[in-house]
């Protein structure tokens, strides 16, 4: 899918649960229910700013989205758990395990080798995880 169309639904939690549930699938799912007894309004923010407003917008495909993102998280340097469910919501919307490895050798250019690194790593369990899966 290229994108979630905005304007097809107007309520931002229910266009943010079906975004989620199609990009990050069970990874998301986890996310969300883990906040259910500490913080469910931050759940319903999660899923309505970035996934109901954000990842619905024209203009990028998913997979970009999810490229920008894991580059993102991977530059950061302190979003392990974050950028090991964007890798698996990079999986589920089209990207190859070599683009996903290519994208976290790039971040050594512009996030330093440690930051690479570190998303080499979490790419490596989420891939080990998958085929343990199967």
């Amino acid at each position: 899918m290229t994108h979630i169309n905005a304007h097809v639904e107007t309520n931002r939690l229910e266009r943010g649960k079906r975004a989620l549930a199609e990009i990050d699938g069970e990874a998301g799912r986890k996310v969300i229910a883990a906040l259910a007894d500490i913080a469910p309004d931050f759940a319903d923010y999660i899923l309505e700013f970035p996934f109901g407003d954000i990842y619905c917008r024209p203009g990028l495909d998913l997979r970009s989205r999810e490229i920008a993102t894991i580059a993102a998280l991977a530059a950061m340097g302190n979003a392990q758990p974050q950028l090991k469910v964007h890798i698996e919501a990079g999986l589920n919307v089209g990207l190859s395990r070599q683009e996903i490895t290519e994208i976290l050798i790039q971040m050594a250019v512009y996030a330093g080798f440690p930051a690479a690194l570190n998303g080499l790593f979490a790419a490596k369990e989420v891939f080990a995880a998958r085929n343990a899966a199967i």
